[in-house]
């Protein structure tokens, strides 16, 4: 029986990019003879000429479905509408920039056949990122790793093939705070890693700098542990463990020597001190309540605009 995959690309002004992609996609499907291939490209609301490009390629290939967001959503936003209108047996994940290869894709869905649910790139080496950018990376992987209940492979991105039985599940997860990369693996099925080399990016800016990094990676913290409100309990005790014995101290030496804590310097650097910790530990306590909030609302992850190809594979 002849599978279907879908190949899933989130595009946020890429228009430097388009063209090559396109060309390298034709040509693996071209290749891949053995399934029905389809493409599904979300336009996360760019502001280049992305969605004009997209809807010609649209009307000269009718395998390429085309969503367009009504405005900038995010990246995983992007990621989970394109997982949102697949209906495949298999479903490939792949940013539009080509530092992930898509001829691996072909690799991946053989990988697959072999019994995989998951098949996920794991990069050995990254080409065109800065010490900073590996050390962090390598830093937050160990951190996650240790704080979460599940294990997220070292060294991954988005870029995967999942099962159709994968997928399901996916479209059933709607939490606004998404780090899809985490919610893949906690599914619970059966996982193979693709080593490969990721590239340098093709053309254009990386669209992660460091704020929104750092987003991402609290986004991962905050939705898949409660260990940041342990350490603060944890912190809690041992601040007032400290103060009871800071305090017996002193009575000590009031009571039983000749000597007394002089000035008020201690006492205004306990109280900088204190002020600190609990500033620290409310904002810990009101990221995990902001999340709340922001679930509660019930408004839909991603507003499409209009589409091309939809009905069609």
């Amino acid at each position: 029986m002849i599978k279907y995959l879908e190949i899933v690309v989130p595009i946020y002004n890429e228009e430097a990019c388009l063209d090559e992609l396109v060309a390298r996609i034709v040509k693996l499907k071209e290749k891949m003879g053995d399934v029905i291939l389809g493409i599904i490209f979300v336009n996360d609301g760019s502001s280049d000429k992305s969605r004009a490009l997209l809807s010609a390629y649209a009307e000269k290939y009718k395998f390429f479905k085309i969503l367009n967001f009504s405005r900038n959503f995010g990246h995983q936003m992007a990621v989970t509408a394109g997982l949102d209108y697949a209906e495949a047996d298999y479903v490939a994940i792949i940013d539009g920039d080509l530092q992930d290869p898509p001829e691996l894709i072909e690799d991946m869905y053989k990988k697959a056949l072999e019994g995989f649910d998951i098949v996920y790139g794991q990069r050995l080496t990254r080409k065109g990122d800065s010490l900073f950018k590996r050390v962090s990376a390598k830093i937050f992987y160990l951190l996650i790793n240790r704080m979460c209940d599940i294990e997220i492979p070292v060294d991954t991105g988005d870029f995967r093939l999942i099962s159709n039985d994968v997928l399901k599940i996916l479209k059933g997860m709607r939490e606004k705070h998404r780090y899809i990369r985490g919610m893949v693996p906690w599914s619970g099925f059966s996982s193979a890693p693709l080593l490969y080399h990721r590239d340098e990016r093709f053309a254009g800016e990386t669209k992660y700098p460091l704020k929104k990094m750092i987003k991402f990676a609290k986004d991962a913290v905050f939705s898949f542990s409660s260990t940041p409100l342990k350490i603060a309990n944890f912190v809690g005790y041992f601040v007032v463990f400290v103060g009871v014995l800071g305090g017996l101290l002193m009575l000590y030496f009031r009571l039983m020597t000749s000597w007394s804590v002089p000035g008020i310097t201690a006492v205004i650097l306990a109280i900088i001190i204190m002020s600190g910790i609990q500033i620290i530990m409310l904002g810990i306590i009101g990221e995990y309540i902001g999340r709340i909030f922001e679930e509660s609302k019930g408004r839909p992850l991603y507003v499409v605009k209009d589409t091309k190809n939809i009905n069609l594979k």
